[in-house]
């Protein structure tokens, strides 16, 4: 099979790696790639959300399955063009991805089948959400509605805070378009935990859990960023929380999604908060998170493929997922200043460590080559440093010790990814 992989982040390199070791890829190409991709794929210089340039270059190179790893291609509809071009792709489609694409379609589709998740209410007038917030009990979350790179969500913990926060949001567009509307919710207290799933449409098979930490700063501190690193499994998805959430969020989520004829068919990500009445519904995303991809895909068994077409062919009540009974931690080596302002351009040294080791991975998320053939800094998130381990202690202490084979100038992370563990 040719496969093109759209994207060209840390997910999409973890997605690359997983499809080079099935039995059924013979080539693979990647739009638009990144330096690190192009190790494992071919990389072609067109953009995500380039689709005619897409679905011409999937037509006149043979391309057998599309998967497309990105939010913004998916809720733009990339896989409906796809498709309707005789391309199979792997993704919902258009009408399926405002599930990740709308909130407030979220969290109102939550109400309506009463899937768990926090207390609400969307507002489409500045001056209606500001009257409800004076009347809100505190701390209070502000979300954008759309899109925002993992960043278009604000916790306050005082009224001028989130009179602010609204302002930011619906008024000064501070994360553009994806604030016309805003969700203001009530803010839940407990771990979160992270569980993607394939889903066929009817189907659902849950993946191995996985811990997020989005903030900049070590101890939680700092913006809201796309992700600083993770680790999986998850210490406090137990089997309790796991039982509650197969009977009334995971297939329920689905069964919705069919009652409402958006039928969904792909990843959904379950964002989760293990609250003291229960596992909650934080938000849904329709795609392999960045960077849970970089420690859930190293771990997973399965032909990636095969479940994928499994999942657009239907067929997924035919597969059991297995996973490797270890862990992994990925921690992500960002530029100095992410995410509001930081440098490129910095040549990257260090890969060569990571060659012949099987339980390390460098996942490449904003590289490229420069003039001179070397690989250098292209964006804040700049690479994924993942290691396996026995225990989760073991595969943290294994991903700390390998962010230092790599160096680079304004090479920052956090220290504490995982500290989570010690105290589970």
């Amino acid at each position: 099979m040719n496969i093109l992989v759209v994207g060209g982040g840390g997910r999409e390199h973890a997605i690359c790696m997983s499809v080079s070791k099935s039995k059924k890829a013979d080539k693979i190409y990647c739009a638009p790639g990144n330096a690190g991709i192009a190790s494992v794929a071919e990389c072609v210089p067109i953009g995500a959300m380039e689709f005619d340039k897409l679905v011409d270059f999937a037509k006149n190179n043979s391309i057998d399955f599309c998967i497309v790893g990105m939010d913004d291609p998916l809720v733009g509809g990339l896989v409906d063009l796809m498709e309707e071009a005789g391309i199979r792709t792997f993704g919902p489609k258009k009408n399926a991805a405002i599930l990740e694409g709308s909130k407030a379609f979220a969290k109102d589709l939550m109400k309506k089948y009463n899937i768990p998740t926090a207390a609400y209410e969307n507002f489409d007038s500045y001056d209606e959400a500001i009257e409800y917030i004076k009347k809100s009990k505190f701390p209070i979350v502000l979300k954008a509605d759309g899109l925002a790179l993992g960043k278009g969500v604000l916790i306050c913990n005082t009224v001028d805070e989130a009179i602010e926060g609204a302002r930011e949001i619906m008024l000064d567009k501070k994360f553009g378009e994806s604030g016309n509307r805003m969700v203001v919710e009530e803010f839940m207290t407990g771990r979160e935990v992270s569980v993607l799933s394939f889903v066929d449409g009817k189907t659902i098979r849950i993946m191995t859990s996985a811990q997020d930490h989005k903030r900049a700063g070590d101890g939680d501190t700092g913006l809201n960023t796309g992700g600083m690193g993770t680790f999986s499994p998850s210490p406090f998805y137990t089997d309790e929380v796991d039982d509650y959430c197969k009977k009334y969020i995971y297939q329920a989520t689905v069964d919705a999604m069919r009652s409402e004829n958006r039928e969904f068919k792909g990843i959904i990500f379950f964002g989760l908060m293990i609250t003291e009445n229960g596992p909650r519904v934080l938000e849904y995303n329709a795609r392999f998170g960045d960077p849970e991809a970089q420690v859930v895909l190293p771990r997973m068994k399965n032909d990636i493929l095969e479940v994928m077409e499994a999942c657009v062919d239907g067929k997924l009540d035919d597969i059991t997922l297995e996973f490797e009974d270890n862990a992994a931690v990925c921690v992500v080596l960002a530029s100095d200043g992410y995410p509001v302002a930081y440098e490129k351009g910095k040549i990257i040294k260090g890969f060569e460590a990571f060659d012949n080791k099987s339980d390390y991975f460098c996942f490449h998320a904003g590289t490229k080559f420069d003039d001179d053939g070397n690989i250098v800094t292209n964006g804040g998130r700049v690479l994924g440093i993942t290691a396996k381990g026995d225990t989760l202690k073991e595969a943290r202490t294994n991903a700390y010790r390998a962010t230092e084979w790599i160096d680079f100038d304004n090479k920052y992370m956090r220290h504490d990814i995982g500290k989570a563990i010690d105290e589970a």
